[in-house]
């Protein structure tokens, strides 16, 4: 048993990110071909797309602000007319900010994180979903976050955000559901990247000593959920939130 996007288009928005290129190596490693989304970092998308060349899989980059959904239609057309429409999403791109208190956060941050991670899914969803419904097959994924079930202290625009999206895309689970399309988030918990390995601070005694498993995880440890979410082995999962953190969080029932 394997793991085969063979013959399948994975769009990967924000693929230039610390998470999402090991996303797009790892699809691309499973036999899918990509679409790169950048906002900014052309020369990242650009390294990607020749990796990807490398080992055989056909490639395609494309910028948009994934917050405007009249950059993400213009997306969308763009890929149609020179690429292929995607059989599989992973929105996976969110707005930096600095974190703190409710009462010293500034407004906009509240409204940069709803954009990004509400209406992100929602304007992919319109954009992409449709022809996904004509094809009778689907995957969609979300990247969530363990912090939307930590809520610590300074993470309220973050967490607000992220349980909004996770409404968006459970009640979208249950709408195309019918149509052979999955919709499910993967929520890396504090996750090791190549900055990490840059600047060596992939060790936290107080984060790992609260992690069952006692340590961080990796980027790649959270590509490979993706790449199962993606293929037909998670054919009937849909409307999944998947922590991937060593159980620092744990979903009830």
């Amino acid at each position: 048993m394997k793991i085969d996007l063979s013959n399948k288009t994975a769009l990967i928005t924000g693929a230039t990110g610390q998470l999402g290129r090991v996303m797009v190596r790892t699809l691309a490693e499973c036999g899918a071909n990509i679409i790169i989304h950048y906002h900014n970092n052309i020369e990242k998308a650009k390294e990607l797309y020749s990796e990807i060349e490398k080992i055989g899989r056909r490639a395609f980059i494309v910028q948009a602000d994934i917050t405007d959904f009249n950059s993400i239609i213009q997306m969308k057309e763009k890929i149609t007319s020179e690429f292929t429409l995607p059989d599989i999403i992973v929105d996976n791109a969110v707005i930096q900010y600095r974190w703190t208190t409710v009462l010293e956060q500034a407004a906009e941050d509240y409204e940069s994180q709803f954009k990004s991670c509400v209406m992100q899914n929602v304007y992919m969803a319109k954009a992409f979903v449709q022809p996904m419904i004509e094809k009778n097959t689907g995957r969609f994924i979300g990247i969530n976050t363990e912090c939307s079930m930590m809520n610590f202290p300074t993470q309220s625009a973050y967490v607000a955000a992220k349980r909004g999206m996770d409404g968006v895309m459970r009640i979208l689970a249950k709408e195309i559901g019918e149509y052979n399309i999955t919709v499910n988030q993967v929520a890396p918990g504090w996750t090791i990247s190549d900055n990490d390995r840059q600047w060596g601070t992939e060790y936290s005694k107080e984060y790992c000593e609260k992690v069952p498993l006692k340590r961080r995880g990796t980027d790649q440890e959270i590509a490979n959920v993706v790449a199962f979410l993606a293929s037909d082995l998670a054919s009937f999962i849909t409307g999944a939130y998947i922590p991937v953190c060593g159980g620092n969080v744990m979903p009830t029932i």
